[in-house]
C-alpha cells in the first residue's frame, strides 16, 4: 500500500469539501484525475474510502481512518519543514504553544521571556486558544505544547500543574453587588451575563448551575476581554473571569471573588507525550515548569 502525499493531501481536501467536482477544483486538478487517484488508492488498500451520493461524498470508516493519519503524517511533514525553514533565518528551532487566555496574561509572559532571552537561536508560535482546542490541536499533534485550565477534559494528555487561578466577578462600579467582599455563585444567577466566549468556561458553569437548578442568562459573548470590560462598566450585565485575566481590565470596575471552593482552577502544561517532545520544546516545557520567582 502506497499513499504519497498528494494523495493525502487530495483525499483530505475532497472529505473536507465533502465534493469531488469542489475537491478538483480547490486542488486545480481535472475532475477525471482526482477520481483516478482516489480509484488508485482505493484498490491499493481493497476497501472504498469514499460513499458517493448525490449530495456529494462522505469518508466511509476506512476513509475516516485515513483522515486521521493523513492529518498527522501532514502535520508532521509540516513541523518538519517549519523547523528546517528555521535554520534559513538564522534560527535553530521553533516550538508551537497554545495557551488558553488566563495563563497568557498572567503566567506566560514572564517565562517565555525569560526563555527567549536564554535561547536567542529559539522561536515560539503562540497563540491564544480556547482549552477545549488546545487539548484537541495537541491529540492531532498541531503543537507541541499546550496551557489549559482543569474545567476541560484532557483526554489522554500528559500534564504538570504550573499554576493556580480562581474564578471572579467582575462588575459595574453601580452595581447592587458593588459593596460586597466575595459572592456566591448561586447568588448571581439571575444577573444578566456578558460573556467570554471561551467554551470549556461557559460549559463548566453551566454544569455548576444545572446543579442548582439554573441556567445562566448571556445576554452577549466576547472575544475580546476590553470589549467585556466596556459592556460590563456600561452595565449590561456582569462577567465571570479568571481572576488573572480581571486585574489587567483598564476599567474602573470591582472583582469580587467567587466564594465556592470550585472556583479555585489548576493550570496545567500539557503534551501528547513529553518524552517524544523535540529538544527545543522539551527545553521550554523545562522552564515553563520552573516556579515563578
Amino acid at each position: 500500500m502506497r499513499f504519497d502525499l498528494i494523495d493525502m493531501r487530495l483525499f483530505l481536501t475532497v472529505v473536507e469539501c465533502g465534493s469531488l467536482t469542489q475537491g478538483a477544483r480547490m486542488v486545480h486538478l481535472a475532475l477525471a484525475s482526482v477520481s483516478e487517484r482516489i480509484a488508485g488508492m482505493e484498490a491499493a488498500l481493497g476497501a472504498p474510502l469514499l460513499e458517493r451520493n448525490r449530495r456529494g461524498v462522505r469518508a466511509t470508516a476506512a476513509g475516516e481512518a485515513l483522515v486521521r493519519h493523513a492529518r498527522s503524517i501532514l502535520g508532521q511533514v509540516e513541523q518538519m519543514r517549519g523547523e528546517l525553514r528555521t535554520y534559513a533565518t538564522g534560527l535553530k528551532g521553533r516550538v508551537r504553544l497554545l495557551s488558553n487566555t488566563a495563563a497568557m496574561v498572567a503566567f506566560l509572559p514572564p517565562q517565555l521571556c525569560r526563555f527567549l532571552a536564554a535561547h536567542r537561536d529559539l522561536s515560539i508560535d503562540l497563540e491564544e486558544r480556547p482549552s477545549a482546542e488546545i487539548v484537541q490541536a495537541l491529540m492531532d499533534r498541531r503543537a507541541d505544547l499546550g496551557v489549559v485550565a482543569d474545567i476541560t477534559d484532557l483526554g489522554m494528555l500528559q500534564t504538570h500543574l504550573i499554576a493556580s487561578d480562581r474564578l471572579v466577578v467582575v462588575a459595574s462600579r453601580a452595581h447592587r453587588l458593588a459593596r460586597q467582599s466575595n459572592v456566591a455563585f448561586g447568588d448571581i444567577l439571575d444577573e444578566p451575563i456578558v460573556g467570554m466566549a471561551d467554551t470549556a468556561l461557559e460549559t463548566h458553569l453551566a454544569e455548576r448551575a444545572s446543579r442548582l437548578g439554573r441556567q445562566l442568562d448571556y445576554r452577549i459573548q466576547l472575544r475580546n476581554t476590553e470589549h467585556v470590560a466596556m459592556h460590563v462598566e456600561a452595565g449590561i450585565g456582569i462577567s465571570i473571569l479568571s481572576d488573572a485575566l480581571a486585574r489587567t481590565l483598564r476599567r474602573d470596575l470591582v472583582i469580587l471573588p467567587l466564594s465556592e471552593a470550585w472556583a479555585t482552577r489548576q493550570l496545567y502544561l500539557c503534551a501528547r507525550d513529553f518524552s517524544a517532545l523535540t529538544p527545543h520544546a522539551d527545553l521550554l516545557a523545562q522552564q515553563l515548569l520552573q516556579p515563578m520567582p
